[in-house]
């Protein structure tokens, strides 16, 4: 960390943010990603993600969870301190064990659905509750049946991933990420692996977990959703947010010609 720089109060639960990113930079050698990211989002809200590739979407996300460290900045989930922890306005990284214990509030639904191709769908949900969590399994067992029926496959609890669709496979991480009882659920392009006639399912149950409250952040190429399910949209371009407001506004309406140009091609 190069940023010692006392910041303002953290913001509290009760304050209704949920995310605070202050002035985050990460490079990648001498190539730097991110380049000064300031982001708000409060409890309950979806904010989705937008830009080409290469902007430093997918790279925030990860450092939101601390997968990848920060060159400089704060970022606090529900008022903590991501990662580090600060002492006469110096930050110091956090051990390992501490680091894993945050990521247990904030769940990630990557590209790819990783999971356990030896594990049966159920079993898939349960298992991290009951490492990680020390849930015992039973609970762990009801629990994962309900979210899977939440995710609409509640038939497929014995099925194995390699007997599943796409969307199906994308459907059960959504549910083992949501198995720990996250505050905060990631997704990185979460249809973007996926078959064109499977993205709606997905999308439907993102679509439910918002209605639910969920606070969600979406790394997304689907303007449809960013309109139709989002609170706050972001335009990042080159490691910078470029703009951001509301979803519908900034995509019928953009006021930075990158962002216009952007739009231009993809709707």
């Amino acid at each position: 960390m190069t940023d010692t720089t006392a910041s303002p109060q953290a913001p509290t639960a009760e304050s209704g943010l949920m995310v605070r990113a202050e002035q985050v930079h990460k490079s990648f050698g001498p190539l730097e990603v991110l380049k000064g990211i300031d982001l708000e989002v409060r409890s309950g809200e979806v904010c989705c993600l937008l830009g080409p590739s290469g902007s430093g979407k997918s790279t925030f996300l990860r450092c939101i969870n601390h997968l990848e460290k920060i060159d400089a900045g704060r970022i606090r989930v529900d008022g903590d301190l991501i990662g580090y922890r600060e002492r006469g306005g110096k930050l110091y990284e956090m051990r390992d064990k501490d680091v894993a214990a945050q990521r247990r509030a904030i769940g990630m639904v990557f590209q790819r659905f990783n999971l356990f191709p030896h594990m049966t769908v159920l079993q898939n949900v349960m298992e991290a509750p009951v490492l990680l969590r020390q849930a015992k399994k039973a609970q762990a067992r009801e629990h994962a049946a309900q979210l899977l029926d939440r995710v609409g496959l509640g038939d497929k609890l014995g099925a194995y991933p390699g007997q599943l669709s796409g969307g199906q496979q994308q459907r059960v991480a959504i549910a083992r990420a949501l198995a720990m009882r996250p505050k905060l659920m990631l997704f990185d392009e979460p249809t973007s692996a996926l078959d064109p006639e499977l993205v709606g399912e997905v999308l439907d149950t993102m679509k439910d977990l918002a209605r639910d409250g969920m606070t969600m952040i979406v790394v997304t190429h689907e303007i449809g959703f960013a309109r139709e399910v989002g609170d706050h949209l972001v335009f990042m371009d080159g490691g910078v947010v470029v703009e951001q407001g509301d979803p519908r506004e900034v995509i019928s309406a953009p006021k930075h010609e990158r962002t216009k140009a952007f739009l231009a091609k993809v709707l």
